[in-house]
């Protein structure tokens, strides 16, 4: 395995609206980018913006242009299903639904229990349904083409990351917004009966997780922003045990190429850095 430091710099710049050119209605969305913007906690200011790549060009209001209201509360997360996108938006506890061709508006889900805030986290996908972390301790499953919750499935304390391996969803318990002590465990959920069958403890609130080309699963372990430090779990789908713990400090994980590019925020310098880790 090989870790390699980053340096990002980012350069902020705007444009006129009107200038900006949108994807064509006739054509998938191409040549560009769509990014979620998570705005400010109980601040309402999510957003999603367009990146044209022909022009460059930004629109900052595309979710607005588009459906003619606002996105809401904490955008979470964004993934693309088939012919949809989905939007998870936090505190404002909905999904927004779009179209992947023209990014017209399908529906918003509500997530909604017992006249609660679900708090939905984060969204993946397996044979035509969606699995939703929900921070009341759930994943929901929605049926893709009805786009309606169907069930909900129990898990650990403040749910977040989830990957889909071999047939079972791995899902991290944070316990991040607990009181006491976080949680420190990965619920493991047979996709066939949609029941969790285990956890498996990996370290003290566990984030984003992540599968590479093997199958092996990769967990974001934070600690407690102080006196435990984070680490990467890495856990075998086969035999579902924790088989390495590397002290790498990480905060998040996206998938570049093969590779990791792993995020990390020190809450104590206020100083971020990316690293790019290579699996094989």
């Amino acid at each position: 395995m090989r870790l390699t430091s980053l340096i990002l710099l980012l350069l902020l710049g705007s444009c006129k609206k009107d200038q900006v050119s949108y994807p064509s209605s006739e054509t998938q969305l191409e040549n560009g980018m769509i990014v979620l913007c998570e705005g400010l906690f109980q601040q309402n200011n999510s957003s999603v913006s367009w990146i044209d790549f022909s022009n460059s060009e930004i629109s900052n209001s595309f979710f607005l242009d588009n459906t003619q209201r606002q996105l809401g509360d904490t955008g979470n997360d964004i993934q693309q299903y088939g012919n949809k996108i989905y939007i998870v938006v936090n505190v404002s506890s909905t999904i927004e639904v779009i179209d992947a061709v023209d990014f017209s508006p399908i529906k918003q889900i509500p997530m909604i229990a017992n006249s609660v805030s679900k708090q939905p986290r984060n969204i993946t996908f397996y044979e035509g349904k969606a699995f939703v972390t929900c921070y009341d301790g759930f994943v929901d499953v929605i049926d893709t083409n009805l786009l309606e919750v169907t069930k909900r499935i129990a898990v650990g304390s403040n749910p977040e990351g989830l990957a889909v391996v071999n047939n079972k969803l791995y899902v991290s318990n944070s316990g991040g917004l607990n009181s006491g002590p976080m949680d420190s465990t990965v619920s493991i959920i047979n996709l066939g009966t949609e029941l969790e069958e285990q956890k498996v403890r990996v370290g003290l609130n566990p984030g984003q997780v992540i599968s590479d080309a093997d199958g092996d699963v990769y967990v974001a372990i934070r600690g407690n922003y102080a006196s435990v430090s984070p680490s990467l779990a890495r856990i075998d789908s086969q035999t579902d045990l924790v088989i390495q713990e590397l002290p790498i400090e990480v905060s998040s994980i996206v998938e570049m190429n093969g590779k990791f590019l792993l995020s990390y925020y020190d809450f104590n310098t206020t100083m971020s850095s990316v690293k790019v880790f290579d699996p094989v």
